[in-house]
């Protein structure tokens, strides 16, 4: 077991700014993933992309071709193919590579594990064919490779349209969008308009209207705000139902992709034991961090989308920010100007945020599905049933969890737990906040009886 002064777990965009701003100042740092290489999911495989695919995905997504770069060049040990698969509060992670289990430790932890799908339980949700937005996209970008026939998106939020946006550039033209953002979204998000005007919100606001007007031009239908949506199986395919200004309408498609916007990937931070705290704007459970961007636990930092949404460019200035307050607890602070400037830069790219999350907020459909649909994929337990054990006197999630199981399969209640709290909140009339969420244990990832009969010294 080696000593750094830092692991960083996560090597996206706040885990390689994080980590090359710590190397370059001379702390010892590993940077751990489980991807083959670094760029987390925004910058996926863009040192190999090539270039006809690079002009596909973007210029923000070639941005991280020169921050991938600094990395390398950096110094940091990079472990990539890697699992943190446990994290003790101290500082020593477990570790699974192609090599077996092995223990290092850290004077301090930053974790940039960024977010994940928020998970979309609705009729239909579990047949073939039906996958998740940040899914396809990940095979567009590592495999130039869309689905073949026609693709039928269901959602809503900013990846919904640029992944639509990706599709055209890539010559798909079967393509469908039904946006279930609420008809009164607009008018409510007003009031926000005025902060997303200022600092770097115009360029976001033109790009989102840029998209836009794109899929518009290209002739792309699109159903704004639809409801009572059913995926169901037919004999080319699949089939979407589902309603418009009281107009009934179906869709055929060979692929559905599912997408009501992504959510802090949290496991890691409540596994360590790091007070958590319910955005209502966000719709997710956030980390408590300070200033620094430290957790509530002692000598661990979080950093990116794993604390909170705010994409890419803001994810590597957080990363920036946390290498900043760890370098200073470490003894090596780097200086208040470029500190000041980084928060300035963050906060600047942070104006449209709440805008965006008032815009794209996830349908109450999504939070609270009815009975007949699964929520948890991996026990095969339907809504209906949770919301039997919560009337029977469970009080939240993790007494469902000793009831039915959810929460205890593969996923370790990835796809089921925003879920239960939802369901624990509505049936009991509690907040989000007051249903609390699922215990979260290690081993975060799964690991045999072998592996760990092999950690045993004689």
């Amino acid at each position: 077991m080696s000593l750094w002064d830092a692991i960083v777990i996560g090597a996206g965009p706040a885990g390689i700014g994080a980590s090359s701003l710590l190397a370059e100042n001379g702390a010892k740092v590993l940077v751990i993933d489980e991807a083959p290489g670094p760029g987390g999911q925004i910058w996926r495989g863009v040192e190999d992309v090539s270039d006809a695919r690079a002009r596909i995905l973007g210029s923000d997504y070639l941005a991280g071709r020169d921050e991938v770069r600094r990395l390398r060049a950096s110094g940091a040990e990079l472990s990539f193919e890697t699992q943190a698969w446990r994290v003790e509060p101290e500082g020593t992670v477990w570790l699974k590579d192609s090599h077996g289990i092995r223990r290092e430790r850290g004077r301090r932890l930053l974790i940039a594990t960024g977010a994940m799908e928020r998970p979309c339980p609705l009729d239909g949700w579990t047949l073939p064919g039906v996958t998740a937005v940040g899914g396809l996209q990940i095979l567009l970008k590592r495999e130039g490779m869309l689905p073949g026939g026609p693709l039928v998106l269901i959602g809503t939020g900013p990846l919904f349209y640029l992944f639509a946006a990706q599709c055209l550039a890539a010559g798909m033209r079967d393509l469908s969008l039904i946006d279930t953002a609420a008809a009164g979204a607009i008018v409510s998000a007003l009031r926000y308009v005025p902060a997303a005007l200022t600092g770097k919100g115009p360029s976001y606001l033109i790009k989102g209207l840029k998209l836009l007007w794109m899929l518009r031009r290209a002739g792309v239908d699109i159903y704004n705000h639809s409801g009572d949506l059913r995926i169901k199986s037919a004999a080319d395919g699949l089939e979407v139902h589902f309603r418009m200004r009281e107009v009934e309408h179906r869709l055929s498609a060979s692929h559905v992709g599912l997408h009501e916007g992504v959510i802090p990937e949290t496991h890691l931070p409540r596994a360590l034991g790091c007070r958590m705290h319910w955005s209502e704007a966000g719709g997710a459970f956030h980390p408590h961090r300070d200033i620094d961007l430290q957790s509530s636990v002692a000598g661990v930092y979080i950093a990116g989308d794993a604390g909170g949404i705010g994409g890419a460019t803001v994810a590597l200035l957080e990363g920036r920010l946390a290498a900043m307050g760890i370098l200073t607890s470490l003894g090596r602070p780097i200086g208040e100007l470029l500190l000041r400037a980084t928060r300035r830069d963050r906060a600047a790219h942070l104006a449209a945020r709440p805008l965006l999350d008032h815009l794209y907020h996830p349908s109450p459909a999504i939070l609270t599905p009815a009975d007949g649909v699964l929520a948890c994929r991996c026990e095969e337990v339907t809504c209906g049933e949770i919301r039997a054990a919560l009337r029977a006197g469970c009080a939240g999630p993790n007494q469902v969890k000793a009831f039915l199981r959810c929460g205890m399969g593969p996923c370790q209640g990835r796809m089921c737990g925003m879920t239960l709290t939802s369901l624990a909140a509505s049936t009991h009339d509690i907040s989000m906040g007051d249903a609390g969420f699922l215990t979260i244990r290690p081993p975060l990832r799964p690991i045999s009886l072998g592996e760990v009969a092999d950690l045993v010294e004689p």
